[in-house]
């Protein structure tokens, strides 16, 4: 395989291109369509396809190639850039789409963004669905936070609905997996208002439950004693916002995080509220949150319907407010699924595997990812929901 940027001379130094690909040989032609030449068809339909290229395509590489090494892995191809020319090998329809990932890559580039792994996998799945501008849409979505800090983007066509559904609407529930970014994405929208002065603090909550396991008696004061149920909250928002300045606005009372239980008795007017682990909400504790939005409000509830770590015979809270409000104007539910995963990708073939293991979520007929119904949004289509009143 050829690189670009090696030092020194490389094994193919000296001399031509090869012209095969695991052990096939293919025949030249001079077909030539929009800059692409065809090189041909050799066994089983294998084809080369050589195009010229930018220096920009370089970029497109990766650490230690390893975003050419995904096309190649993915598509079953071989690719060769030299003097100029890209050359995909492989099947017609593999070097096809190859050449279609490239492109989609190659424009990203060009607008000034670096392309990472999570980019590379986007753009296989669009590419494989047939669904370029579904790759496009995605890509010129993104939420501005703290100057200093990358813009948040979606990484998935249900993320990208996730965050339109968050814009337009005061109370939205995003329901789906570990790792679909439902808490991460609703952070970026909370520092985003916050900075925007669409609001004047953000409250981010969430139940302090133990995840299956007893921790007994926690010492120190109250703040040290919550403080590790709430940490991921943290962590989201240092992403967000540079850590002294984040710091500052604790201080001062722009960004308040608190266990859900001390929300109970007030009214939140001009935040942006944030509950997450919301499956872990009883049915009193969840009635008793949402009633706390105040004027000029939004409130945005996460959670995970198939990891409650509730009491045996305790209903979630998350699980029954689907049914609960599922009929209100202006109140929209998000779903996403194991292709909105941007963890590691052995995560997405773990809930994969849970699930069929599993059977679908308790309470939730069809599963989370069923077609959405009244007041719903699903990550395979737009929000079908009834206009705000």
């Amino acid at each position: 395989m050829s690189r670009p940027g090696s030092a020194g001379p490389g094994p193919d130094a000296g001399r031509q291109a090869p012209e095969h690909s695991n052990g096939r040989t293919f025949e030249r032609s001079n077909a030539v369509a929009g800059g692409v030449e065809f090189v041909g068809e050799g066994e089983a339909g294998t084809a080369k396809i050589s195009r010229e290229v930018g220096a920009e395509v370089q970029a497109l590489f990766g650490r230690g190639d390893e975003n050419i090494r995904l096309i190649e892995e993915a598509l079953r191809v071989r690719l060769v850039l030299r003097d100029g020319r890209l050359t995909v090998a492989g099947t017609e329809e593999a070097a096809e789409a190859a050449q279609a990932v490239m492109q989609e890559l190659t424009a990203l580039v060009r607008g000034g963004r670096p392309v990472g792994r999570q980019d590379v996998l986007l753009a296989l799945r669009h590419v494989a669905q047939r669904d370029r501008e579904a790759f496009r849409e995605v890509q010129d979505e993104l939420v501005e936070v703290s100057p200093r800090k990358r813009p948040v983007r979606p990484k998935s066509l249900g993320q990208k609905r996730y965050i339109e559904t968050i814009r337009k609407h005061d109370i939205v529930f995003g329901i789906g997996p570990a790792g679909t970014g439902k808490t991460y994405l609703a952070m970026a929208m909370a520092v985003s208002a916050l900075l925007r002065k669409e609001v004047s603090r953000i409250i981010l909550t969430r139940p302090a439950v133990e995840a299956g396991e007893k921790l007994g008696f926690l010492p120190g004061t109250l703040y040290e004693k919550i403080n590790p149920y709430l940490r991921p909250l943290y962590d989201a928002l240092y992403d967000m916002v540079e850590l002294e300045r984040a710091n500052r606005m604790i201080e001062a009372g722009n960004i308040e995080i608190a266990p859900l239980a001390f929300m109970r008795g007030r009214t939140l007017n001009e935040a942006f509220i944030i509950l997450d682990e919301a499956q872990n909400t009883t049915s009193e504790q969840m009635k008793m949150f949402l009633t706390r939005l105040g004027f000029n409000s939004k409130t945005v509830i996460t959670g995970d319907i198939t990891q409650v770590d509730l009491p045996p015979g305790r209903v979630s809270g998350l699980i029954e407010v689907r049914t609960v409000l599922k009929e209100i104007p202006g109140i929209r539910f998000v779903y996403l699924g194991e292709e909105d995963v941007v963890r590691h990708e052995l995560v997405q073939q773990i809930i994969r595997a849970y699930e069929q293991y599993q059977g679908p979520p308790p309470s939730s007929p069809g599963g989370p990812r069923r077609a959405p119904g009244p007041g719903e949004a699903g990550a395979a289509g737009a929000d079908p929901g009834p206009p705000d009143r």
